[in-house]
């Protein structure tokens, strides 16, 4: 194995010319340091250099870290490199999952399964209480009111303490929801001025992230969440979906069923457009905004001219032409 085989940040120096280890004390890399959560100054700093450094070309790495003295022999040097490259990788992982947007992907999806397990644990609690008390409601509104009886028997206290765990679930996915639309402004203002925080949320989880779903293209966005319909239609077994989860948007939900091809197609386009400058940019764009609304008007007048989305091959390329959208070949497909 060549020292070029482990990558080339593997190699990397911080001035260009020196390896990686160059200056580092040779007891830099010890294992049992990069197992603590901090590690000590050494071990961060080689873990630093082999993840921000870089070197201008190949060179025989162990060679000159054993004239160096960092390490008795290649295999020593190898062992270093991989304690070093482990640190590394540990950090950008931990600063990955401390970002914004994986906080707002933690939140979105904890909200869904609080909202899951709340509906679940109403049912349950409703149709248990149905058989204790008279004049039962239904869903968490129903667990709400049977959360506030006075139990009469052990069997009646556990219906009740059933009922208050739902309704207490529902408050925590309230208050979720709340956070939500506190963190998702500051990591994607466009995004969410477009799409209201909890669908900017969703996207950006369904995605992987706001950097992954700005290098999306448009008829990628356009689809996200309909992955069992986008899959039965690649192995021919259905048409391909029009949309994903955006269909929860107004622009899309609230038109009319021939015409919500064409505005799922404007609205992927612009939020497409909408990530990448939250990304890139991290301002927000008016335009991108105004172009939606002017795009979406024109859709929905067609419901007053009788015509439909048929018909309008000219206006369906300018969902992804208008603006800069991504302009990937499948933007285009219904």
């Amino acid at each position: 194995m060549s020292d070029t085989d482990a990558g080339p940040d593997a190699n990397a120096a911080s001035d260009g010319g020196d390896g990686w280890f160059e200056a580092l004390p040779s007891d830099a890399t010890d294992d049992s340091d990069t197992d603590t959560e901090s590690g000590d100054a050494a071990t961060a700093a080689a873990a630093a250099r082999v993840r921000d450094g870089s070197a201008a070309s190949p060179a025989d790495w162990p060679a000159r870290a054993v004239e160096s003295g960092f390490a008795d022999d290649a295999d020593e040097y190898y062992d270093r490199l991989k304690a070093a490259t482990t640190r590394a990788t540990r950090e950008a992982v931990r600063e990955r999952e401390r970002a914004d947007d994986a906080q707002l992907i933690h939140a979105i999806r904890a909200m869904d399964d609080t909202e899951r397990v709340a509906n679940e644990l109403a049912e349950r609690s409703v149709e248990w209480a149905g058989s204790l008390f008279d004049d039962v409601g239904s869903g968490v509104d129903g667990a709400r009111e049977i959360a506030a009886r006075e139990p009469e028997s052990e069997v009646e206290r556990r219906a009740v303490s059933l009922a208050e765990r739902a309704a207490d679930l529902d408050d925590e996915r309230a208050e979720l929801a709340e956070t939500i639309a506190r963190i998702a402004p500051a990591v994607a203002p466009n995004l969410t001025e477009m799409a209201g925080p909890e669908l900017a949320a969703r996207l950006i989880a369904l995605a992987g992230g706001l950097e992954s779903l700005a290098k999306k293209p448009s008829g990628t966005v356009q689809v996200l969440g309909a992955e069992d319909a986008l899959f039965a239609h690649l192995s021919g077994r259905a048409p391909s979906p029009k949309h994903g989860i955006i269909y929860t948007h107004e622009f899309v939900r609230g038109t009319r069923p021939e015409d919500r091809g064409s505005a799922a197609r404007a609205l992927a386009g612009k939020l497409t457009l909408a990530a990448r400058a939250d990304h890139y940019a991290g301002e927000r764009r008016a335009q991108l905004h105004d172009d939606l609304r002017e795009r979406m008007a024109t859709i929905r007048a067609r419901a007053d001219d009788g015509t439909s989305e048929g018909g309008d091959d000219g206006e369906a390329a300018s969902d992804d032409g208008a603006g800069g959208a991504a302009s990937d070949g499948g933007a285009d497909d219904e």
